[in-house]
């Protein structure tokens, strides 16, 4: 019987899909994808499988890889965070600017 290693079958790295991130084959869905959809909105891996079209194998295998290689996939999670932070800062919403003008006018006009 030959073996086969399943993380293997399922989360690859390829330098042409997400910057080399690990992710799950045939997909541009990254480790870290599935990691903050289980641990950090609370996404079950069930609805992960069934909202992305994937096996519950390649979600489990995505999991199995983060506990294998954690340090590395939460700097990445961090690095993308600072990264949207930063692009956040720098480019201000402009619904945002809409809606506080908005409600500058609104309060002028009460008090005038």
């Amino acid at each position: 019987m030959e073996m086969e290693l399943v993380t293997e079958k399922h989360i690859i790295r390829d330098a042409k899909v997400r910057h080399g991130k690990p992710h799950i084959s045939g997909t541009r869905i990254a480790v870290s994808d599935i990691v903050t959809w289980h641990f950090r909105l609370g996404l079950s891996v069930e609805e992960i499988a069934a909202k992305y079209d994937l096996s519950l194998a390649s979600v489990y295998a995505a999991l199995s890889y983060y506990f294998d290689y954690r340090t590395e996939i939460d700097a990445e999670i961090a690095s993308g965070q600072s990264h949207y932070e930063a692009i956040a800062a720098s480019s201000p919403s402009l619904l945002r600017e809409k809606l506080q003008a908005l409600e500058n006018e609104s309060r002028d006009s009460l008090s005038s």
